[in-house]
């Protein structure tokens, strides 16, 4: 019985917002925009978050980054027996044997040194940065080989001249031709390149301590071949003067065996560097992990902010409903009135407007949420826009705003659904049982005098 009532209910309603079709349309539209807002700002939010996710787990959620870092000007400072500042900082190698053989949690440690020089090939010549490493890498920060091979435990040993290009490294020097068994000019000494790599994005930099990097342009080599021909001095020359410094290690890697180690290793790492180290401002330790759970507290505030943001347009598409239907009670209050006179309670017009205001908001929750749905989609077609008509580069040109508008891709959350939904008709129900309830409390005999 109460099944049927409740669905002759829902008929009427649907027949009268019927016969003011434009009016319902255009008082729908404050919940059908409300609820695209809270699902199209919440998926736009996810997917920034999600990408800052990525390149933090890039980094290695098991792994602790120590990176060299340059200290203040003068802080640190020593000079050659020709009276030239020679600037001394950095990890030793003394670290990394102390990191790796005196923590037992630190299942492998990875050593690194790096430097910018250029590359040539024939009359092709390309600023690079040159990698010196080990084979593991590769695996440590996600690389991967196109063609050939990478480095080998055999080249680290002999300190063999091999070079690995990155990808746009590779098709630079060699955009014609096969890369590998070619010889490339590195600081006057040739390389014979061995393989060359597939293209890696770009990672962001975090904070201070770790720089953005460009896999692509890299030329990777033997960290002992590194050593033997440039050394741990490196001399710039720059208007007539020049600038040396000597960094012994660039970088190593530490892996951590379990990842609920990680924390109290980072501690134990910290403590231990500062038996080489007088002070902590040539170097920076880097937790992926514990920056993973910054992102995820991150990610929840900026989804409580558009969330917040997104719902206030719902209330003013309740207002709007509210409004509608106080006008509406107006127009009808002969008809509540004859409704009245052939028995219908207080309670029955509650019930009838409010099933109008409800249908209203869930119909236009419903439309919303398909428009959210669609939310990746034009967001893509805004990028191929962005791309085609303003000639924006699809690696973001300059702006570092159009670099992380074009490699963006909204998540669409899927909780955000049902609880925009929720808040529409709950909005719907709020704000009409204030219209609902001064119809109800018309008088049958007024009501019925009403022109």
């Amino acid at each position: 019985m109460n099944v049927t009532r409740n669905l002759r209910a829902i008929d009427l309603a649907l027949k009268s917002l019927l016969l003011q079709r434009l009016r319902s349309g255009l008082t729908m539209l404050g919940i059908v925009f409300g609820v695209f807002s809270v699902i199209a700002m919440l998926a736009i939010g996810e997917g920034a978050s999600q990408q800052a996710q990525e390149q933090v787990l890039k980094l290695g959620a098991n792994n602790i980054i120590v990176r060299s870092k340059k200290p203040p000007e003068g802080s640190t400072s020593n000079s050659g027996s020709s009276g030239a500042r020679v600037l001394r900082y950095g990890l030793l190698r003394a670290d990394y044997k102390l990191l790796h053989d005196s923590i037992p949690t630190v299942s492998d440690a990875i050593p690194i040194r790096e430097t910018s020089h250029e590359a040539r090939y024939r009359d092709r010549k390309l600023a690079v940065r040159v990698v010196g490493c080990n084979p593991k890498y590769l695996d440590v920060n996600h690389l991967e080989v196109s063609r050939g091979r990478f480095v080998t435990d055999q080249d680290e040993f002999l300190a063999e001249n091999v070079a690995i290009l990155g990808s746009a490294t590779a098709d630079t020097l060699f955009p014609y031709e096969n890369p590998i068994g070619k010889t490339v000019m590195i600081s006057n000494q040739p390389y014979q390149v061995v393989g060359y790599m597939k293209q890696r994005q770009e990672s962001g930099g975090i904070g201070g301590s770790l720089t953005a990097q460009d896999f692509n342009s890299d030329i990777y080599i033997p960290l002992k071949t590194f050593s033997s021909r440039f050394g741990d001095l490196i001399i710039r020359f720059t208007s007539g003067s020049f600038t040396a410094e000597q960094v012994e290690l660039n970088q190593i890697t530490l892996q951590v065996k379990d990842r609920n180690d990680v924390m109290p290793t980072a501690e134990v790492v910290k403590e231990s560097l500062k038996r080489n180290h007088a002070t902590d401002n040539d170097y920076a330790i880097v937790v992926p992990l514990e920056l993973l759970k910054q992102a995820d507290q991150i990610r929840a505030i900026f989804n409580m902010v558009l969330g917040s943001i997104a719902a206030i347009s719902l209330v003013v598409g309740g207002i709007g409903i509210m409004n509608i239907m106080l006008a509406t009670v107006t127009e009808r209050t002969r008809e509540i009135g004859i409704r009245r006179a052939l028995g219908a309670t207080r309670k029955d017009i509650v019930q009838q407007f409010l099933t109008e205001t409800i249908v209203l908001a869930g119909t236009g929750g419903v439309i919303g949420i398909i428009m959210g749905l669609l939310t990746p989609w034009a967001f893509n077609a805004i990028k191929f826009v962005a791309i085609r008509i303003l000639n924006l580069d699809a690696s973001g040109g300059d702006s570092e705003f159009s670099k992380i508008f074009l490699e963006m891709q909204p998540q669409i959350a899927i909780w955000s659904l049902p609880m925009a939904f929720g808040i529409s008709v709950a909005i719907g129900i709020i704000f009409g049982v204030y219209p609902a309830r001064s119809a109800a409390r018309l008088d049958p005999i007024e009501a019925l005098r009403h022109e």
